[in-house]
């Protein structure tokens, strides 16, 4: 049997199409311009001849970037096989990546439940926490993102959760420990007694859980001081609280090449529910598709050595990302761990007040420079004074020096900004 190659609308149609039909999130509608993608390789986006070099990883999310051919095999393997199969059922690509996901993490964390996305993952995390220690509260960082649902949305301080307030009870903030603005510092001891006061004015005998993310992502790249993370660990084992790290799990797990997500506990909370019900669940839980391309990324990560690789890679970006200080006044800090990295814009160091505020209606500055940016040939995901600069970990020397380029003539624009209160020249 032939199979004819469909073809390729035209860009004109798609993105007229996009215009009328599509809903974009966290955005105005009006006035959006979409640059139509129609394939992509590797570290780059292809709009029709054009080429444009994918310097954030999509949303931070295709780590392995485009069109790996272990994973688009194993997609295709699977589909050829079987799509679909229910929660309850057996399935080997689904039990493959359970047992995997038990080897790569740390600790004795041992099943999983599988969810569509991070959002979700989060939701089933609040109530299996909640199930377990029959108590109520969950602690938080204000400086955090954790989702889109109510509930996940809730957990989150920034400033997409205030739209959909009032969200879930029993959701209470603490501090971070931002080694660059926090009252803090780099204290990790001031930054633990914070969160142990928190616990005894909440009751600990109420608290749940305190659930964070490692280095905190869109709300900054928030790299914890050493020790913070283990201090975290003891006061929780002090409280008889369970620790939730939200990893971000849905990000990389496939590279983003189809939606998953998951919440993986420890072999002692997956007990109880040997006899309690687990009173979480979806149609789409262990999607075959989404698990035969989650089984793939991690086979890939380890046989082309890329976490490996992105440690040594990411200190060459941060080194050339730092030498933009010197020439640009608008930049307040670089920092991040690995090929993970953001650039925080400000209106004087000294002050080190926003270059844009996190409360204002529009990203105007935010806009600007992804704009310059895509002027380029390059695309940076920009959220008010930060630039996130995170390209797939199979990211090579010359695509690096190409970002960093760009990055560099794009933060004149900052850099008058900051002078002028001006965007136009």
């Amino acid at each position: 049997m032939t199979v004819a190659t469909k073809r390729p609308a035209d860009p004109s149609t798609v993105a007229q199409d996009t215009a009328d039909h599509v809903l974009i999130s966290w955005s105005a509608q009006a006035g959006l311009k979409h640059v139509v993608i129609t394939g992509a390789q590797g570290s780059w986006l292809h709009a029709g001849d054009r080429r444009i070099l994918d310097f954030s990883s999509g949303l931070i999310n295709v780590n392995l970037g485009h069109g790996h051919p272990r994973v688009v095999r194993a997609i295709q393997e699977q589909a050829e096989r079987v799509c679909y199969v229910t929660p309850s059922f057996g399935e080997e690509s689904r039990a493959t990546l359970a047992r995997l996901l038990a080897e790569v993490t740390p600790g004795d964390l041992a099943k999983t439940i599988f969810t569509t996305g991070g959002s979700e993952a989060n939701e089933h995390a609040i109530k299996i926490a909640r199930l377990f220690t029959r108590r109520h509260k969950i602690l938080t960082q204000w400086r955090s993102f954790h989702g889109q649902s109510q509930g996940s949305m809730t957990l989150g301080g920034d400033n997409r959760c205030w739209p959909a307030e009032p969200g879930i009870t029993g959701v209470i903030h603490f501090l971070n420990p931002d080694p660059y603005r926090s009252v803090f510092g780099s204290d990790v001891q001031k930054a633990l007694a914070h969160v142990e006061e928190v616990i005894w004015y909440e009751g600990p005998e109420y608290v749940a859980a305190i659930m964070v993310e490692p280095i905190p992502g869109t709300s900054g790249v928030l790299v914890p001081p050493d020790g913070y993370l283990r201090g975290l660990r003891a006061l929780c084992d002090k409280y008889g609280i369970l620790l939730v790290f939200d990893e971000v799990f849905a990000k990389g797990v496939t590279s983003g090449y189809l939606p998953l997500g998951g919440a993986i506990v420890s072999a002692k909370i997956a007990r109880h529910f040997d006899d309690h019900v687990l009173w979480v669940g979806s149609t789409y839980s262990g999607h075959p598709l989404a698990c035969a391309a989650g089984v793939a990324s991690i086979e890939a990560y380890r046989e082309d050595g890329l976490i490996e690789r992105s440690a040594r890679m990411g200190e060459r970006l941060l080194e050339d990302l730092r030498g933009l200080v010197a020439r640009h006044p608008s930049v307040g800090d670089v920092r991040g761990r690995g090929l993970f990295a953001a650039i925080e814009l400000v209106k004087d160091r000294r002050s080190k007040e926003m270059l844009e505020r996190w409360n204002g209606p529009t990203s105007a500055l935010a806009n600007a420079l992804k704009a310059a940016l895509l002027q380029r040939d390059v695309y940076v995901f920009c959220r008010w004074n930060m630039l996130f600069v995170a390209p797939p970990l199979s990211v090579t020397e010359d695509e690096l020096g190409t970002g960093v380029r760009a990055i560099d003539e794009a933060l004149e624009l900052a850099d008058r900004f900051a002078a002028t209160g001006k965007l136009a020249s």
